[in-house]
């Protein structure tokens, strides 16, 4: 068994996938029109046939409290895995990204968190050894 789909609740598709390939630099997999909200996907243009991300519209009455709940507290939505967090902090600091917590290095991890523009903050991270 293996990840095939994981999703991302976001409030515009247009802009998430604008945020999360010109920024993050995932490449879209997937633009399929659904009559409304797209059936969207990206993935890591290290592996193009790896997990999808679906980039899904948070309309469901559901999302807001939930989103909005998990940003006040300062969760992040989900965890990207990055080489170096500090060198891809910089380089989308450069990009104009916003950060809700600088990289902190844990001992074996280090993180960071981001706003994705969507309604989500997300963590980067690198794990050591």
């Amino acid at each position: 068994m293996r990840i095939n789909l994981t999703s991302v609740l976001v409030d515009d598709q247009d802009k998430a996938l604008r945020f999360y390939t010109e920024v993050l630099g995932f490449v879209k997999k997937h633009d399929i029109p659904m009559g409304g909200p797209r059936w969207l996907t990206v993935v890591s243009p290290q592996e193009p046939e790896g997990t999808e991300l679906v980039l899904e519209p948070s309309g469901h009455p559901a999302v807001k409290p939930f989103k909005d709940a998990l940003v006040t507290d300062g969760i992040p939505y989900t965890s990207f895995a990055v080489e170096d967090v500090h060198a891809e902090h910089a380089r989308l600091r450069e990009l104009g990204v916003r950060f809700t917590q600088e990289p902190v290095d844990m001992g074996t991890v280090t993180t960071a968190v981001l706003d994705d523009t969507c309604g989500n903050l997300i963590q980067i991270a690198h794990q050591a050894g």
